[in-house]
């Protein structure tokens, strides 16, 4: 092992590097990634709890416990791998992967389920004493009665049902059944009530329509949904030809089921107060009738029941098990979101962009390679065991992966490399410094010396400046210096990113907020990457002799040709600073112009309403103007302002308000009809609420973006430096913006993503000149502060150009193959990329500038010299201390 200093520090690195690769490549290998449902299809389900009619509040505890009881449905349900969780103080996201009903996902999910058991007090009019639930009830089905029955194995028991239909037997009705009979049917009046009325009317708590569309007059609540331990739904013991659910109840529900059937069983056969009202939500879902066998006041014993219907089939009576064992939902809840993907969709998106990830990195490594040589490639290297760390990372936490996330994911490739070049183009430069100083000890006549003779002139005395030898320059040290050199702007660019991840973390939703989480884990990785893993890999490189004796093929030994132009030609770029300030200015009049002569093209998500995606499979293809006529001549409210618009080859999205599912699917049947063949491959529903808050989110986090970002910067650097990058931050946005707005492209969450991750590069250039700005300041004191921006511009260019193609060549990849999803994404950013080169050059810098007549803070040369003197005579005190304690 080297003995030499630092080795004990670079093989600490290297042992940590190793440690963490291994642990990454086992986490990838073995634990499965969490696909969201765009890339795994299936259905996703916003819910929004509600105060309860009771004055129960929707608090986080109380929507914790409508979650338990939503999850039971699921499980009973059968879907694989649904996940169910709290969204804030009172928002539910339900995801069920593989569910492509979304209608009947949302029907039994969002059911608030209030079960409750009642007695029929009697029959009465439509709108007669008690409370009316709303319903059309003219229509509702004819059929026979529900009945319920102790469980028997017997024939005869169910022999016994059959007399029950209607609600009453064949001439079992009594004088004065018959005489209400008539008299009801005379007039030409409605339909009289089939059986009598509630004796005492103050009784009656709701009158509700049963499936016969006879209007029960139900009493007070006898039995809470609560009180039922479990509901199953199975064939009848019997024949086996009959689908009935077996109910149970547990604890005081027992005996208040035995009471109740008990108190029903007093009335004949064919009375409608022998029947129990079973109701959900306000609708009664089954009103048996007590079996014949059970006697007055005395009950089904057991504690159990089979609720039969003829209607029943496999599927309605396991829906109608599910909901009254799922019991009730402690609040009401209303659907704010749902989203609905096709697993082909997912499938074409994954591999869209494993093909982007794959071309972007090995174009990106081959760039990096051509303008850094031997450092380039380990540094490509490295940016291969960044991917498999950051993506070893994302399935240990168990991030789920989104669309939007696997953009993030590749983009933060790009940004992988950005802490390398500065490294780079930092040890570039103290290595042309210390071949500066070696050349001018050689032409003052010193001879030629070592690496460690340095280090023993500094040891001491006039001996060892007898003894200097001309130093020849060490790519090592050049490196390493580089790196210490480069460490604050590093540090400060991807501090400012994570800033911008963290806002998308909180204040977006769904799968932007994918977007934030993989951003967050792939800046922090990448710093890992350069910091650790790629100064392994160049300090063992630059270390060998071979290395040592050709230091051209390193990469390290000399200033870059456009660098090298730019220093010599010294253009001054800050000569035409007003006239650039100016024509910001125009380019910001065009973009505030934009929203009062175009419409602006807001996504779903701002506006609330339903997006439906649709893959013609059919050999009658449409046009966009067909398709839209097709839409408009439905007749459903808001069909003639539809958006229809062409995603992909040859598909159709339809862009409407608030609509149900009944006119989604005539659209669906439309399309089918005229092509020959429509498939649904995506489905999302945002309410107004939703909307909104969204909406606002969305303005709050771009508020939160320039205020953080300019506070950060203000404190690292001078007030005038934060003031002027926020206003830049400012252009650059309204730029792009506006330049989406002019060319009526969507304004979406995804378009937020993008924006925010525009804002994390735009300060990443802005930063990477600052700190420039200070280094040369802080050597410089003579020049103005005009001539040293200027410099600090020429100096970090050839690193934004590096960084900048880097990036370009990722998103480049994504426009083409990451499919219409993530076209607007990569166009945006490419746009923002570009447009935030020229603003930090054009417009931060300028405004620094101009500002500086106003900023008091101390130049960073006098800071520099107080803190001297600070160490000067805080040595001195140690020096003159003589240690005496008194």
């Amino acid at each position: 092992m080297s003995t030499q200093t630092g080795a004990g520090a670079r093989w600490t690195r290297a042992l940590i590097s190793l440690l963490v690769i291994l642990v990454a490549f086992g986490a990838a290998w073995f634990i499965p990634p969490r696909l969201g449902l765009d890339l795994s299809g299936g259905t996703q389900i916003v819910l929004e709890t509600q105060d309860g009619p009771d004055g129960t509040p929707a608090s986080s505890e109380n929507t914790d416990q409508v979650v338990e009881v939503l999850r039971q449905r699921i499980d009973r349900l059968g879907v694989a791998e649904a996940t169910m969780s709290r969204s804030g103080e009172n928002r539910i996201i339900v995801e069920l992967p593989g569910v492509q009903d979304p209608a009947e996902a949302a029907q039994i999910v969002g059911q608030t389920a209030q079960l409750s058991f009642h007695p029929v007090l009697g029959v009465g009019q439509a709108g007669g004493q008690g409370v009316q639930a709303p319903g059309d009830s003219a229509n509702a089905p004819r059929g026979e009665a529900d009945e319920a029955r102790a469980p028997s194995d017997n024939e005869e028991g169910a022999d016994a049902q059959e007399g029950t239909e209607e609600g009453s037997g064949e001439g079992d009705l009594t004088d004065q059944e018959l005489q209400d009979l008539i008299s009801g049917m005379g007039g030409g009046q409605g339909q009289a009530p089939a059986g009598p009325s509630a004796e005492n009317p103050e009784d009656v708590a709701v009158t509700l329509p049963d499936a016969d569309g006879n209007h029960l007059q139900l009493g007070e609540t006898v039995i809470k949904g609560d009180r039922v331990s479990s509901a199953e739904a199975g064939l009848d013991n019997v024949n086996r030809a009959q689908w009935v659910v077996n109910v149970s109840f547990r604890g005081e529900g027992r005996d208040q089921w035995r009471e109740l059937t008990g108190e029903a069983a007093c009335y004949p056969q064919g009375d409608p107060r022998r029947r129990v009202a079973i109701v959900l939500d306000d609708q009664i879902i089954s009103a048996p009738e007590v079996n014949p066998e059970i006697g007055c006041e005395t009950g089904m014993p057991g504690g159990s029941t089979t609720i039969t219907s003829p209607t029943f089939t496999r599927e309605t009576s396991n829906e109608l098990a599910v909901l009254i064992e799922g019991g009730s939902l402690p609040l009401p809840v209303t659907e704010v979101q749902r989203q609905t993907v096709g697993p082909t969709l997912g499938a074409e998106a994954i591999q869209a962009s494993a093909i982007a990830a794959i071309l972007g990195i090995a174009f990106t490594a081959l760039y990096i390679t051509l303008v850094y040589r031997v450092v380039g490639f380990l540094a490509s290297i490295a940016l291969a065991f960044y991917t498999l760390i950051a993506y070893g990372a994302l399935v240990a936490l168990g991030a789920t992966l989104t669309l939007p996330g696997l953009a993030g994911f590749v983009l933060a490739i790009g940004m992988a490399i950005d802490a390398n070049v500065l490294i780079f183009e930092r040890a570039r430069e103290e290595y042309q410094r210390q071949r500066s100083v070696y050349e001018a000890n050689r032409s003052a006549g010193m001879k030629e010396g070592q690496d460690g003779d340095e280090d023993t002139g500094k040891s001491g005395g006039a001996l060892a400046r007898r003894r200097r030898r001309a130093i020849p320059p060490s790519l090592e040290k050049g490196f390493v210096e580089g790196t210490g050199k480069a460490w604050s702007a590093v540090i400060d660019t991807n501090v400012t990113t994570l800033l911008a991840a963290g806002l998308l973390f909180f204040l977006a939703s769904g799968t932007v907020q994918g977007f934030g989480v993989t951003l967050s884990i792939g800046t922090l990785v990448s710093m890992f990457s350069a910091l650790i893993i790629a100064r392994v890999l160049v300090e063992w490189a630059v270390r060998r002799a071979f290395m040592r004796k050709h230091p051209a093929i390193s990469g390290l030994d000399r200033i870059g040709p456009v660098r090298t132009w730019l220093v010599k030609k010294n253009p001054d770029l800050m000569k035409h600073r007003s006239k650039a300030l100016i024509v910001a200015g125009a380019l910001v009049v065009a973009a505030l112009v934009g929203p009062v002569v175009q419409n602006v093209n807001l996504g779903v998500e701002f506006t609330g309403g339903r997006v439906l995606e649709y893959a013609i499979t059919g050999d009658d293809p449409v046009s966009v103007d067909e398709a839209r006529a097709i839409v408009s001549d439905l007749g459903f409210a808001g069909s003639d302002t539809a958006v229809v618009q062409e995603a992909g080859d040859g598909d159709i999205s339809v862009r409407t308000g608030q609509l149900n599912d009944a006119d989604a699917a005539s659209i669906t049947d439309a399309l089918s009809e005229a092509t020959g063949g429509a498939e649904v491959v995506s489905d999302e529903l945002i309410g107004p609420s939703m909307g909104d808050e969204l909406r606002n989110r969305a303005l709050i986090a771009l508020g939160a973006a320039l205020a953080l970002q300019m506070i950060y910067l203000a404190w690292r650097f001078r007030w005038s430096f934060g003031v002027s990058t926020m206003l830049s931050l400012a252009f650059n946005i309204l730029l792009v913006i506006g330049l989406f707005i002019w060319l009526g492209k969507p304004i979406d969450g995804v378009f937020l993503a993008a924006i925010l991750s525009v804002i994390g590069f735009t300060v990443n250039d802005t930063v990477v000149v600052f700190d420039r700005i200070r280094d040369e300041w802080a050597r410089d004191e003579k020049s103005s502060f005009t001539e040293i921006a200027n410099r600090a511009i020429i100096n970090t260019l050839p690193r934004t150009v590096n960084t900048t193609v880097g990036a370009w060549i990722i998103l480049g990849f994504l426009t083409f193959f990451g499919g219409s999803s993530l076209q607007d994404f990569s166009i945006a950013m490419l746009i923002g990329l570009t447009t935030g080169v020229v603003s930090t050059v054009f417009v931060a810098v300028p405004l620094a500038i101009w500002l500086q007549k106003w900023d008091r803070t101390p130049p960073p040369h006098v800071i520099k010299e107080r803190k001297a003197k600070q160490r000067v005579a805080a040595k001195a005190a140690r020096e003159a201390d003589d240690g005496a304690v008194v």
